[in-house]
Formats: structure tokens, sequence, C-alpha cells
């Protein structure tokens, strides 16, 4: 089974638009969405709509959480008084121009999805969450200690995490198996479509493959493959600009950061 999934549009309908071209070409056979459709950007109306008419199965993240429930919080982690004056135009506009419809959509979407399967007289849990199985703003860095990664993902029961909000993607595994029997978990950020901070403006998502022979005794079963493509960053980078968004954005999209 491949699986797609992708996550933090922000409001960039270009890239939605040349992720959606991508992904259709290498046909998965599902498609789910980590969330954080809105901000930052100038389509959050079209953006949900898109995902919608698609009828995608999608977590709330947590723009889209505050923006469902019309708060001024976006639970962005923002460490400066200029990036946290930036961030306030932004949620104040996104607030300003989303649709009710769109917004109560945005308020009912679930925090996590959990994916059961039965492989080889065994389950495998496939667990998708925003940012962390404990709080949907939570920062799962590739750096996040061993010991504390296991203890969210055992918690959690997943053998499989994926989930976005860093817009950073890497995959760890990790081995939590006791008296010399694996038990190896996959922890995988699979980046921004929207507004990659990799350093690499290109749109990302990841393709996820899980055969009929994959097990968490076996790391090498599961396949994750990182896909980045081109879209109109342009398009995207002048609609900031021509909006009262802070012009910082459309440089970051510039610059993939």
């Amino acid at each position: 089974m491949k699986i797609a999934l992708f996550s933090d549009i922000h409001a960039n309908l270009p890239a939605l638009e040349a992720f959606f071209k991508d992904v259709e070409t290498r046909n998965p056979d599902s498609i789910y969405c980590l969330g954080d459709l809105v901000g930052y950007n100038i389509w959050p109306n079209e953006v949900i709509n898109e995902v919608r008419k698609r009828k995608i199965p999608t977590i709330a993240g947590n723009y889209d959480f505050g923006i469902g429930r019309m708060s001024n919080d976006c639970g962005c982690a923002y460490k400066t008084d200029h990036e946290k004056a930036n961030g306030n135009v932004s949620i104040s506009f996104t607030n300003s121009i989303i649709q009710d419809e769109e917004r109560a959509f945005l308020r009912t979407l679930p925090a996590h999805i959990k994916v059961e399967f039965q492989l080889n007289e065994d389950k495998l849990n496939l667990f998708l969450v925003h940012g962390s199985p404990r709080k949907i703003n939570e920062y799962l860095f590739e750096d996040r200690e061993e010991k504390s990664m296991l203890r969210i993902m055992e918690q959690a029961d997943a053998d499989i995490m994926c989930f976005g909000h860093t817009h950073k993607p890497y995959h760890r595994i990790l081995n939590s198996g006791i008296d010399g029997q694996d038990h190896f978990r996959h922890a995988i950020n699979i980046g921004s479509v929207g507004k990659p901070k990799d350093g690499n403006p290109q749109g990302g998502y990841v393709m996820l493959t899980i055969n009929s022979n994959s097990s968490i005794l076996d790391k090498e079963s599961i396949r994750v493959e990182f896909i980045r493509f081109d879209y109109d960053i342009e398009k995207a980078a002048k609609a900031v600009e021509e909006s009262i968004l802070p012009d910082e954005y459309a440089e970051n999209l510039r610059r993939g950061y």
C-alpha cells in the first residue's frame, strides 16, 4: 500500500495545486493531510475547499485549530517580538478573510488519525498527528533525544508516527525492543507543501509504502520516500507582497525558510 502524506500548506494555493498534480502521477492508494491548511498567505478558503472536494482525511494543525475558533493565537512558538508582530498580522488577516463554512470545517477536524494494519499475524500501527500525540503544537525536531521520542511513540502505541509542524522533513528509525527482541519504530516528519523551512523552496511530501511483509521486526520493510516538487513560487510570493501580510513571508518562500 502506497500512502501519500502531506502537511503545512499554509494557504499557498499554487503549491497545493502543484502537489496534487505531482501526487496523482504516483497513484497512491490513499492520501492523508496532517493539517495547517491556513495562515501566512491569501488563499485559506481555496486551500480548504481543494482538500474538502477530494474528501481527503485531514487532521487539525495548530493554525487550523486557532482559526477555527476565531482565536488570536495560532499556537506558534515565535521566538522574537518581531516574529510575534508578523504572526499577529497573519492570524488577524486570516481571521478576516476566512468564510463561515470553511471556518466550521476547521473547527471539526480531528486531533489525530490512527490506522491499524494486521500483517504477519501482528499489528502495525500508523499514527498521524500534526505536532505530537501529546500536543498539537509540540515541535518534534530531528535532534529530539531518543528516549523522549521513544516515550512519545510508546505512549501513543505508534509503530509509525508521521507528523509535520516543523516544516523540516526527516526519518528516524528507533528500536524499543527489549531482551534481544527488536521492535523498530519509525518517526517521520513529512515536511511542508507550502512553507518549507529546510533551505529548499520546493514543496515537499512523503510517500509511505507498507507491504504484506512489513513488520516491526524488520526496519527495512517500511519504505519512506521524500518527494520534492516545483511550483510557482513567485506567484505565491507576490500574492503575499500585494497583501497586508509581511513581505518577509514572501522572501521566506523564495529561500525555503
